[in-house]
């Protein structure tokens, strides 16, 4: 198994530019979307991330969006006392932002392996962009808590090879999805991912992402792993 990074900087991401909010939709109750506008000449790839800057604070998120689309979406968890998602949850159409960006090396490149992407929540974003963006072909994982939490899924239903959601906290009383797997992202691929090279792109939480490395290191040796790391 190798780890490796690509750094990419299409245009300066120590620039600041000003952003307008011009909708928002939630996505369930923990979680939405937003849409901002978009600085002119502002380019980006599939998996890269924009930094808010509020007050002393530095929010990273992964965009939505595809290099082509006019505007910039966002996946936002809300956490009703944190320091910054109230903000933005709250913040009224046509409320101004500062941004910086864009940052990360979390892109796709393709090769002879076969790409396995895992999310845990809002993780799921640059997979969003990715698929969006005309990538498919690749088995996705999404490791949630509640069915409702499984944003996006109509999209990754119609492009991914395999689509599985990882429910931790599956209700008794309430039908599973399609394909779904009750238990860890970790959890399903020991048991049903076949013996093979893959490469591995790991969005989310810590635990996720040190769990599903240790498993590619020991299951399937010669992989790749490419994470980006939620804190």
């Amino acid at each position: 198994m190798q780890i490796k990074t690509v750094p990419i900087t299409p245009n300066n991401p120590r620039a600041i530019h000003k952003v307008e909010l011009l909708q928002r939709r939630w996505l369930s109750p923990n979680a939405f979307e937003i849409e901002l506008t978009r600085p002119h000449g502002w380019a980006f790839k599939p998996g890269q991330t924009i930094c808010f800057l509020h007050e002393s604070m530095e929010r990273y998120y992964s965009l939505l969006s595809t290099p082509e689309d006019p505007t910039l979406r966002l996946c936002v968890y809300h956490i009703p006392q944190g320091s910054f998602s109230p903000v933005l949850a709250e913040a009224e159409v046509g409320a101004q932002f500062k941004v910086r960006g864009p940052h990360g090396y979390f892109t796709f490149t393709r090769s002879e392996r076969a790409p396995v992407f895992v999310a845990t929540g809002t993780g799921i974003a640059p997979f969003v962009s990715m698929g969006r963006s005309g990538i498919t072909d690749f088995i996705l994982l999404h490791e949630v808590e509640f069915v409702e939490d499984l944003y996006y899924q109509d999209l990754f239903r119609k492009i991914a090879s395999s689509y599985v959601p990882c429910l931790l906290k599956a209700s008794g009383t309430d039908p599973l999805p399609q394909g779904a797997f009750c238990g860890d992202a970790a959890g399903y691929l020991k048991q049903n991912l076949l013996p093979a090279s893959y490469d591995f792109y790991l969005c989310g939480e810590r635990d996720m992402t040190r769990e599903v490395t240790l498993l590619a290191d020991e299951y399937f040796p010669g992989s790749y792993v490419f994470k980006e790391v939620f804190f």
